[in-house]
């Protein structure tokens, strides 16, 4: 069945290549999904980066046409922490699995990069990126941090809907009682009677 389901891709591709190519669209460097591909493997790789982890790398982004859009290279380290959204989406997908000393290339399409708009002037619209990384170094999620991050905001999810309804029926409360004024002299008033 995976073979017969690869097939139909291979030729859905090819024949929007085919498509495209008849209307005098250039499919050179329109991907749709994430490429990956290792350039320079450490010899041990015992820990791979997963989300929550912290990672200190060294990149260089292009376009397509090799125009060099930034790098770290001549700057610190950038300090990416994975589920944060640090960097864009094509970037921090394709830095999960990695191990310390890893060096990558990663295509992004568009759709995972900066979208329609680009980021003006440097990268236009619609713009297929190829980042050059390399991990310096891995720091894995601490118990305390995989609890703040995964646990805290579950628990806050909980606690306002709790809060805002005590509030409410406070206020309900406050608006349904009577005032302590008119109580006494209704009280006075039979008395006398």
């Amino acid at each position: 069945m995976l073979g017969i389901r690869t097939g139909i891709v291979l030729i859905f591709l090819a024949a929007f290549a085919f498509v495209a190519a008849e209307d005098g669209e250039s499919t050179e460097g329109a991907i749709e999904q994430l490429v990956v591909e290792t350039l320079v493997m450490p010899e041990t790789c015992t820990i791979t980066a997963e989300m929550g982890d912290t990672l200190q790398i060294h990149y260089t982004g292009r376009l397509m046409d090799g125009k060099v859009i930034d790098t770290s290279l001549s700057r610190e380290p950038l300090v990416v922490e994975l589920g944060k959204r640090s960097v864009i989406t094509g970037l921090e997908q394709a830095l999960v699995g990695v191990c310390e000393g890893q060096k990558i290339k990663a295509t992004i399409p568009a759709h995972l990069a900066y979208g329609k708009r680009g980021y003006l002037p440097t990268i236009p619209g619609d713009s297929t990126l190829e980042f050059d990384v390399e991990v310096i170094s891995l720091s894995q999620q601490t118990p305390w941090q995989k609890l703040v991050n995964d646990v805290l905001p579950l628990l806050c999810l909980a606690l306002v809907p709790t809060l805002l309804g005590l509030v409410g029926l406070y206020l309900y409360n406050k608006a349904h009682a009577q005032p302590h004024g008119k109580k006494k002299s209704k009280d006075k008033k039979s008395k006398k009677k």
